[in-house]
């Protein structure tokens, strides 16, 4: 029997802060297997069980789940061995084998983080779980309505940049209202995060090192290959696998997308609010790993202190080398480097040639995925974080300090004719908002100019009626895609408006997984191209509009 968790659940060093810190059912989808088709015993709607049904084989050993209102769930199940200790920064080694049966019934540990500290009103309207952390976090889960059958498997990269965040910090990503009424099989993952999934060992601990800086995103290869060689298992299809993040994970859908070793295990990808950003070179790395360990005060080959190092010591470390190496973080608009800045060492991936050849969609679309389809997109919000309240004039300083009095002037005016019932907050709020959407016109754009899979665009601008003026905020559409605007009722209400909408994109991500076109009967959605910009737009009423806001995101390119 492999190692389980550990049961000390002391409260997570958790996410300080998003990439965008602000500045100023449920029928099943027409495509698709039928619910009703499965052939595994399953209770009556509404109850909680744990049959001897609820087991699959791994080809590591057998693992057992639950069954809750109809759908196999399985949590923590291991994709790879324990990173701690002597395996620190060393490749992803499979788990041991083990006997028996897995329990599979908890969430495995998050990878050590710093303490989430968000503003109360924001941690209210996400519901935040902090969970517990640990080194053996390699861990990932499932849901399914199923145990046969050869469903599209939705396969979903969390949040939080490069250094925090887990695949169950925020209550909407709970795969089972998708397995339950989207007939899919969803897919959740943790992994190695910060300096102990991006740290450049190679000159001090030699050869064995040589991936050590690229670890965090060589984890999520390995667990995809989890997902080709044990999907099956659990009802899905290992040749309709989508990957799909939303932030932090939208940057690690790009980068696996020009990963060589990722190249045949994805077969649709989603970005959301995130993606194509600027990763340093090998040497910038290597510059930062060696100020980290003059700030550890060690020599210049210790490898053995490094790996039995309490985190919260290697982190400070890293920060502050962060600090010297790449100066003052880059403030634009809330925006930091997040949207293509200068490169930053520290805590994310790396070129170094091997891992990660190339900045995709940064530089360009990767040639080795030019046949995925892609979906691109985000919300009219991005920079909420609550804290924020500026009068009009206090909005016109903070812009003017970035782009110039008459810039600004001009930004603000269009920004008010466009929405006129938006308050001064939620509108300065949306200044992010269009940095993002230029950036998802930039990558859509890549990706249309290499005239292969098509490449689909949306827009997610419903207004929460909760705590007003929040608008759509950094993470909104989460909700709505996995189809839990009942578990994320704090945030959306779970309004009849909101049940509604959520039916609809959660339709609309599930046929994407199956058939990689987004399109239901009744919302045609039309293929992205530069000149027009055709854009899903997403709201109480959903519809294709040709580059939404287009004129005053532009104003931010000129």
């Amino acid at each position: 029997m492999s190692k389980y968790e550990s049961d000390n659940r002391a409260q997570l060093n958790r996410r300080q802060a998003l990439l965008l810190p602000a500045a100023a059912g449920m029928g099943v989808a027409a495509t698709g297997n039928t619910l009703t088709a499965q052939t595994q015993p399953r209770p009556a709607s509404g109850t909680t069980s744990t049959p001897r049904s609820a087991v699959a084989n791994t080809q590591y050993g057998k693992v057992r789940g639950y069954v809750s209102e109809g759908v196999f769930t399985f949590k923590g199940i291991p994709y790879g061995h324990d990173t701690g200790g002597e395996n620190r920064w060393l490749p992803a080694k499979p788990p041991k084998p083990w006997n028996g049966e897995y329990p599979a019934l908890i969430y495995g540990p998050n990878c050590p983080q710093r303490l989430h500290d968000w503003v109360r009103e924001q941690s209210f309207l996400q519901q935040w779980d902090d969970g517990y952390q640990g080194e053996d976090m390699l861990k990932l889960n499932v849901w399914t309505p199923g145990l046969t059958g050869k469903r599209a498997v939705m396969v979903y990269f969390h949040g939080g940049g490069y250094s925090f965040g887990s695949s169950y910090e925020l209550a909407s990503h709970d795969g089972a209202q998708m397995a339950r009424h989207h007939d899919v099989v969803q897919v959740s993952v943790n992994h190695r995060l910060n300096i102990l999934g991006f740290f450049d060992l190679s000159e001090i601990g030699g050869p064995q090192y040589a991936d050590s800086v690229n670890v965090g995103m060589m984890d999520l290869v390995a667990s995809l290959r989890w997902v080709r060689d044990n999907i099956a298992n659990f009802g899905g299809d290992p040749d309709r696998v989508m990957i799909y993040g939303q932030s932090g994970g939208g940057s690690k859908v790009t980068t696996l997308l020009g990963m060589p070793s990722a190249s045949g295990l994805i077969h649709r990808a989603s970005a959301q609010s995130g993606g194509g950003g600027n990763p340093p070179s090998a040497e910038q790395s290597k510059a930062f790993a060696r100020r980290v360990m003059v700030e550890l005060g060690l020599g210049s080959k210790d490898v053995a202190a490094l790996q039995t190092m309490e985190w919260a010591k290697l982190n400070a470390a890293a920060n502050a080398a962060a600090a010297k190496v790449n100066g003052p973080a880059l403030r634009n608009l809330g925006m930091g480097s997040a949207m293509g800045g200068p490169a930053r060492a520290g805590s994310g991936p790396t070129v170094d040639g091997r891992i990660i050849t190339m900045r995709s969609f940064f530089e360009g679309a990767p040639e080795i995925s030019k046949n995925v389809p892609m979906l691109i997109g985000s919300v009219s919000e991005e920079g909420n974080r609550m804290s924020s309240r500026p009068t009009e004039k206090e909005w016109h300083t903070a812009l003017a300090g970035v782009l110039g009095d008459t810039k600004a002037a001009a930004l603000i005016a269009a920004m008010k004719k466009t929405h006129p019932e938006k308050s001064i907050r939620t509108l300065s709020y949306g200044v992010s908002g269009l940095l993002i959407r230029n950036n998802v016109t930039r990558m859509a754009r890549l990706k249309y100019e290499q005239k292969g899979a098509p490449v689909f665009a949306y827009y997610f601008t419903w207004q929460s009626p909760m705590l007003e003026d929040a608008g759509a905020w950094h993470t909104a559409e989460l909700a709505f895609c996995f189809d839990n605007t009942r578990r994320c009722d704090q945030g959306t209400g779970n309004t009849p408006e909101a049940q509604k909408l959520a039916r609809t994109m959660a339709n609309a991500w599930a046929n994407f997984a199956r058939t990689g076109n987004p399109s239901q009967p009744g919302l045609a959605w039309t293929r992205f191209d530069p000149d027009r910009c055709p854009t899903m737009v997403f709201d109480n009423r959903c519809s294709m509009v040709n580059d939404p806001e287009g004129e005053v995101r532009k104003l931010l390119l000129s």
